[in-house]
């Protein structure tokens, strides 16, 4: 029943491989044990792993990129660092929230308008979806399984809200609050499917029942 519950709920999405979530110098609240140097190789293998999906040839381009990637990534971290604290403090008072986080958004800008300078689209998406672990179209994929019966429209609108959840889980400071944001807006994709008449409960069950005649209870439960 866990790997149902994590695929449909897209849990699952939580236990990708990734990198350890970095962590900063000692005003960016450096766990103990925790050193500069290892969050630095942390930002690097990251970075690495992006420019590794972008077919750059020029060198001089590829070092724009790479540098371009670090420094978001330092500057998130310092962001979390600085507000994390006052967002919690604050998280009854939208008003607050909203302008805490209107600092944010403008790094968040900043950065989409360096690498659009430097990288097409396309490539452009591939660096999002690397920052946010792939979740989007492992999500995706995971409601088209389960709801085979989705219509092109219906895709459509679920394809757009998860790419909405990745414009604002690209900012998050780690795989958990990345996960948190995608659930709330699949809490949106549910009350759709709902309002279109589609008993999630039921395609769930039948998802369940097809993946245990498949594969058996234990691995199922594995």
């Amino acid at each position: 029943m866990k790997i149902f519950l994590c695929c449909f709920s897209l849990a699952l999405l939580a236990a990708i491989t990734s990198p350890a979530q970095e962590s900063s110098t000692n005003a960016l609240n450096l766990p103990p044990g925790e050193t500069m140097t290892n969050y630095s190789k942390t930002i690097e293998l990251r970075t690495e792993d992006i420019l590794k999906l972008l077919p750059l040839t020029d060198p001089e381009k590829k070092a724009r990129v790479h540098d371009i990637i670090v420094a978001q990534y330092r500057a998130l971290k310092t962001w979390h660092a600085a507000n994390d604290a006052r967002l919690k403090a604050a998280a009854k008072d939208a008003n607050a929230v909203a302008e805490i986080r209107a600092s944010l958004k403008v790094i968040h800008n900043d950065f989409l308008a360096k690498l659009a300078a430097e990288l097409t689209p396309e490539q452009v998406d591939t660096v999002k979806d690397k920052m946010v672990y792939n979740k989007v179209q492992v999500t995706y994929n995971a409601y088209c399984d389960i709801i085979p019966t989705l219509t092109e429209p219906q895709k459509a609108f679920i394809l757009a809200t998860l790419k909405e959840a990745r414009e604002e889980a690209m900012d998050g400071a780690t795989v958990n609050e990345k996960s948190a944001i995608f659930k709330k807006y699949k809490g949106r994709i549910a009350n759709y499917l709902a309002k279109q008449g589609i008993n999630e409960a039921q395609f769930r069950k039948e998802w369940y029942q097809k993946y245990q005649a498949e594969h058996g209870t234990n691995s199922a439960a594995q």
